[in-house]
């Protein structure tokens, strides 16, 4: 499915960076950042431009080639590794910034991956989350068409157990990425580190 959808000319949810990823660029450290599920790249893309040594994972090949293309009408370089994050082991102690911009997973590999998460955090590197609620289903603007793939800070919580939460909500606000993520929505936002 992700492969036919990056097939398209553009860039199915943009080329701009998340706004929430906009926001927090300055607490996360210019070090070695994982971007997961990152598609077409438009998130790494913009960490690499900030001074980051960015490595993005996604199980479509043909995201991550225009992720490459992106970084290159960028000047920057990223790492692309194609990978389904079922497979895919987060090395422990390892990341100076972990990013998760609309990662929709099934919630039993969702809990294995942010326990991983965890672990894969240097001490001081910081965790970035964007997610749809399952109020998401009400604006239909945007993610998965089912509540349970989608995420509550509660839940976010527990799973995430062993980080300092510094920024933490459940919000609605207008999103304008691509074709894809258009007008209001209900979203959770993480912004948390590694003691």
């Amino acid at each position: 499915m992700w492969n036919e959808r990056y097939s398209q000319p553009d860039y199915a949810f943009g080329k701009h960076p998340n706004d929430f990823l906009v926001q927090v660029i300055e607490q996360i450290p210019q070090g070695r950042v994982l971007c997961l599920g990152e598609g077409e790249g438009r998130n790494a893309v913009y960490l690499a431009q900030q001074g980051c040594n960015v490595t993005a994972v996604d199980a479509s090949s043909v995201g991550l080639e225009k992720a490459q293309k992106l970084a290159a009408e960028r000047s920057v370089e990223i790492e692309t590794i194609v990978a389904d994050l079922a497979d895919f082991l987060i090395q422990p102690g390892v990341w100076d910034g972990i990013i998760s911009i609309f990662c929709h997973l099934p919630p039993p590999l969702r809990a294995q991956v942010h326990r991983q998460v965890v672990a894969g955090l240097r001490p001081g590197g910081v965790f970035v989350l964007e997610a749809y609620t399952p109020r998401q289903l009400d604006f239909k603007t945007g993610g998965p068409p089912k509540a349970e793939m989608m995420m509550d800070l509660a839940t976010l919580r527990q799973e995430l157990g062993g980080l300092d939460f510094k920024q933490a909500a459940e919000l609605e606000r207008e999103i304008q990425e691509g074709r894809f993520h258009q007008g209001r929505s209900a979203v959770v936002q993480v912004l948390a580190f590694k003691p």
